[in-house]
């Protein structure tokens, strides 16, 4: 008596409509969520790094800062930081039908990274 083995493309689990929501979207909310907190942490440090060389040359008087203009161009990074953010969680959660999946993929990835 044998049985017969299932065609695995059968089974609901190896479909696309499955996979997808299931398994892809977690996966590309991380990898995302990882990919944006690299990308602010070497853009904070290559930031700081210049504010610091800005503070060096004015120390030894090469240039002039102005503490105003500083502020200003510190929050509109800041801005674009924010902007930046709810764009790809607004995305990702545009993903699947619930969207939940690759949010919660999104925010374990900035927890990881």
């Amino acid at each position: 008596m044998t049985k017969s083995i299932p065609d695995p493309a059968s089974l609901g689990f190896f479909s696309v409509a499955f996979l997808l929501p299931n398994i892809g979207a977690p996966f590309v909310g991380l990898a995302v969520g990882y990919f944006a907190k690299k990308v602010l942490k070497v853009t904070l440090f290559l930031g700081g790094a210049a504010v610091v060389l800005l503070f060096v040359c004015e120390y030894y008087g090469v240039t002039q800062v102005n503490d105003q203009a500083l502020n200003q161009t510190a929050q509109a990074a800041a801005d674009l930081a924010n902007q930046s953010g709810s764009f790809l969680y607004s995305r990702l959660s545009q993903l699947t039908l619930k969207g939940g999946s690759a949010v919660a993929g999104f925010l374990a990835g900035l927890k990881l990274g």
